[in-house]
C-alpha cells in the first residue's frame, strides 16, 4: 500500500509568532511514518512516507506550500495525507492557512482551494487534518449560510476547531494535535490494533469536554481503512478461537469447576479456555451470565455469552475479516 503525507509546522510568522507548531507537526510526522510495536522505543515498519515542511519562514510562502499541496494529491497513491499546523484566519472570501509572507487579502492558501485539490485527486483515500484557528470553515465557510461543500468519494477532514473557534495550546503544545498523536500511538485502536480515522475523532472528541474547543469530522467513505497499526489488545490467535468458544454469536457457553485451576476438579484444557474467556471478558467481548465475575459463574456451573462488541469480533472472524485494513 502506497501512502504518503506532507505535514507542515509554521511557527515563524514575523508579526505573530506561534511556539507550539513545528513541535506538533515533528510528533506527527514522528509517529505517522512507522507503524507501532511493542515497545515506543523501537521503529515498527513503514507506513507513511512524509515530507515534513518546517522550514525558515523565507522559504516558507504561498507559493510553494500551494505547490506542495497540489503534488501531494497528484498521482494515485493509496492514501494522501495534508497536515497543517499554525495560524489559521477567515475572511470575507472563506478560510486560509496562513504563510508566513501573509498581507492583506493574500492571507495564504485558501482551504477552499486545499479542498479543491483534494476532491480532484485520484487517490483512493483523501485526508486533510487541520489544527488550526477557524480550521472547521474548510467545506463550510461559516460566512456563508448553509453553503456546504461536497466531499468527493474516499474523502475524510479531521479539523481542531469549528469554523468560529480558535484552536487551544497548553504548555506549548496543541491540545488536538497532542490528542491525535496520543490516538496514533494506540489509544484509538482496536483489539486488533487497528487505528482509523474514525477512531481518532472519537478518542479526541471523547477527550474533549462538551465546552471546549470542538474538533469537526467530515467524511465520504464506505468503510474506515486503518493508517496505522499498534501490536493488538488480544493476540490474534487467542482472538479467533471466538468462533471455537462461541457457536453463534447468541451461543452460551457452558462453565463449570473444572474451568478453574484452583478447584480439584480442575481440567487443563478447560483451564486453557477459561484463561482464553477471562481474555475477552476484560476486552469487553464476554460477560458471565447470573454472576458478576466469572470465576464465579464456572463454580456455580453458570455460562458466559458474547456482549454486542463481542458479537462484532465473532463477525470478523467467521467471515475472515479480521485482517481486512492491513
Amino acid at each position: 500500500m502506497r501512502k504518503k503525507a506532507l505535514v507542515v509546522g509554521i511557527n515563524d510568522y514575523p508579526s505573530s509568532p506561534l511556539t507550539a507548531c513545528v513541535r506538533d507537526a515533528t510528533s506527527f510526522r514522528n509517529v505517522l511514518k512507522a507503524h507501532g510495536t511493542a515497545h515506543r522505543d523501537l521503529k515498527g515498519p513503514p507506513n507513511f512516507d512524509v515530507k515534513l515542511v518546517t522550514s525558515p519562514p523565507e522559504t516558507i510562502n504561498k507559493s510553494n506550500l500551494k505547490g506542495a499541496i497540489e503534488t501531494l494529491f497528484s498521482g494515485s497513491p493509496d492514501i494522501a495525507l495534508f497536515y497543517f499546523s499554525g495560524h489559521g484566519v477567515i475572511t470575507s472570501t472563506g478560510g486560509y492557512i496562513v504563510t508566513p509572507d501573509f498581507k492583506r487579502y493574500d492571507e495564504g492558501v485558501s482551504m477552499d482551494e486545499i479542498l479543491d485539490l483534494a476532491n480532484q485527486s485520484t487517490a483512493k483515500e483523501k485526508v486533510i487534518i487541520l489544527d488550526c484557528c477557524h480550521s472547521g470553515a474548510i467545506g463550510a465557510p461559516p460566512n456563508v449560510r448553509g453553503r456546504v461543500a461536497p466531499l468527493s468519494e474516499g474523502l475524510t477532514i479531521l479539523t481542531a476547531s469549528q469554523g468560529l473557534e480558535s484552536a487551544m495550546e497548553i504548555n506549548g503544545r496543541s491540545v488536538f494535535t497532542a490528542l491525535v498523536v496520543d490516538a496514533l500511538q494506540g489509544g484509538a485502536a482496536d483489539l486488533r490494533g487497528y487505528i482509523t480515522l474514525g477512531s481518532i475523532y472519537a478518542y479526541v472528541d471523547q477527550a474533549l469536554g462538551p465546552h471546549e474547543q470542538r474538533p469537526i469530522f467530515k467524511t465520504n467513505i464506505t468503510g474506515f481503512t486503518s493508517i496505522r497499526n499498534v501490536p493488538p489488545l488480544l493476540p490474534y490467535g487467542t482472538l479467533q478461537k471466538i468462533c471455537d468458544y462461541f457457536e453463534s454469536p447468541q451461543h452460551e457457553h457452558a462453565l463449570d469447576p473444572s474451568y478453574e485451576f484452583t478447584d480439584p476438579r480442575a481440567n487443563p484444557e478447560k483451564v486453557d479456555i477459561f484463561k482464553d474467556l477471562q481474555k475477552f471478558t476484560s476486552s469487553g467481548l464476554v460477560v458471565p451470565v447470573g454472576e458478576d465475575h466469572m470465576y464465579f459463574a464456572a463454580m456455580n456451573s453458570k455460562s458466559c455469552r458474547l456482549t454486542a462488541l463481542g458479537h462484532q469480533y465473532w463477525r470478523l472472524v467467521k467471515e475472515e475479516k479480521m485482517f481486512d485494513f492491513i
